[in-house]
């Protein structure tokens, strides 16, 4: 069929515009602080699910809410379904925008707000790449079938209730990554490393309180330390000097004996963490070298020597890696201390299909046990795998190179999408090549053109699977 999507799209531009720009206004974060029966991770994410569920509804297709956990919106008919899998959960804002994190501005051709490039924009992209098929009254002989989480940046509760009840598609893909495709995933497995307790001894310099990050997948971009010291002047210009010297940003208070150390950094996803500054490991580390009470040093200088200036686990000895997925990485998402309860490491691990995760978590537990910290928490999901040969994504490499006119090479990623839900899944798009990946970093955004662009793709894209 001779179609032009772009065309298509182009017509309704001004609709997609003011759909996503609500969309991405509501915050929804996962808060189970407002959580109730009906919205069982808060009453935000909720409302964004009940957003799509909506407009699903306005627009005839068949909708359900499944425990207000997931949701699906359906077109067409037939035994089986294409899969389009989205999200509506966003990582907490950070610290540092120029533009409201949830105020959708429109500038320059881009469109700011968390949730712009992960995954609102692409939901809305794909939202309506449906409903131009439904509209143009296209023949389909299988149901398209858009599967909406709430939890994606956090457990996966969502997709894991999901199919509990409801049939997994033949086939599909998830708007939430790079194009042109991406057909392998690294594994990934968040846990924690939890200090025992020990002699709390006195000392002339107690940790009181250590606090960074939010979620286990994005890199720290605050860090706080609150001590209490007889004399914190001298710690003071050594925290100064340490911030000069490493090019970092931050400052010491003190107020009578008690000192607060702040260090900022840069937040990124947690798929890669070099990318970012980690502000946890590079207040650890400069506290490392301090003289704290025995547990507080416990604490910093395990942190500081297995995980500061190491992603790739050389310093546990879990060091791997693979050539089409790259190497292991490890991102400290979480550290947090009180003199009371000791320390918590939050980390997220991603391999490579030829590492061993079992033996991973040994050889961490073992090097852990040894310092007073106990594994725990631990969580995997296996690394995910499409056959380059395989029907989709052939269709999906036609689709791409017909809209954009160039080669659709095959990616493999150390992120995790929700195409590693289904046995049959690939990550197709919104991100294209040479873009800068943005994603759960401050001032968020998409380029309205690639999102246009990313529309018609994926109205092709939905055609030529389910005609």
């Amino acid at each position: 069929m001779n179609m032009n999507w772009m065309e298509e799209v182009k017509k309704r531009e001004s609709a997609l515009l003011k759909d996503l720009q609500t969309f991405l206004r509501i915050p929804s974060v996962r808060n189970e602080q407002t959580a109730t029966e009906e919205a069982p991770l808060g009453k935000e994410v909720y409302e964004a699910l009940c957003y799509m569920l909506k407009r699903g509804e306005e627009e005839r297709f068949v909708t359900k809410n499944v425990d207000g956990l997931a949701g699906h919106l359906e077109m067409g008919n037939g035994e089986e379904i294409v899969g389009i899998l989205c999200h509506v959960d966003v990582v907490p804002a950070g610290d540092g925008w120029t533009f409201d994190p949830f105020g959708a501005t429109i500038v320059d051709g881009k469109i700011y707000a968390r949730g712009a490039l992960d995954d609102k924009g692409p939901t809305i992209a794909a939202f309506y790449a449906m409903k131009i098929v439904k509209e143009l009254g296209l023949p389909l002989s299988k149901r398209v079938r858009m599967i909406i989480g709430t939890d994606e940046e956090s457990d996966w509760q969502c997709v894991e209730r999901y199919f509990q009840t409801e049939p997994m598609p033949t086939l599909g893909f998830a708007p939430d990554a790079d194009f042109p495709i991406i057909y392998a995933e690294k594994g990934i497995a968040d846990f924690d490393l939890i200090q025992q307790p020990i002699n709390k001894q006195t000392a002339d310099c107690v940790l009181l309180s250590f606090q960074a990050g939010r979620r286990y997948n994005m890199v720290p971009d605050f860090a706080e330390a609150v001590l209490q010291l007889t004399n914190g002047n001298d710690m003071k210009d050594r925290f100064t000097e340490f911030l000069q010297v490493h090019t970092l940003e931050g400052e010491a208070y003190i107020d009578g004996e008690t000192m607060k150390l702040c260090v900022r950094g840069v937040s990124v996803h947690g798929m890669e963490p070099d990318d970012g500054v980690n502000a946890g490991l590079w207040l650890a580390k400069f506290l490392a070298d301090e003289t704290l009470d025995p547990q507080a040093n416990e604490f910093v200088r395990f942190v500081s020597q297995y995980f500061y200036g190491d992603t790739r686990g050389k310093q546990l000895g879990v060091a791997h890696t693979n050539e089409e997925l790259g190497d292991l990485t490890i991102n400290v998402g979480i550290l947090s201390y009180t003199r009371e309860h000791g320390g918590k490491i939050g980390i997220n691990l991603r391999y490579p299909v030829t590492s061993d995760i079992a033996h991973t978590k040994e050889v961490i537990e073992r090097v852990a046990n040894g310092h007073h910290f106990m594994l725990t928490n631990f969580s995997n999901s296996s690394p995910h795998y499409v056959a380059k040969d395989h029907p989709l994504v052939q269709t999906l490499q036609r689709v791409y190179e017909e809209q954009m006119g160039e080669r659709s090479s095959l990616l493999a990623i150390g992120g995790g999408t929700y195409a590693r839900s289904l046995q049959a899944g690939v990550a197709f798009g919104p991100l294209f090549p040479n873009r800068p990946d943005v994603a759960h970093q401050k001032d968020e955004y998409m380029f309205i053109d690639d999102l246009l662009k990313a529309t018609a793709i994926y109205a092709q894209a939905i055609y030529e699977l389910a005609k």
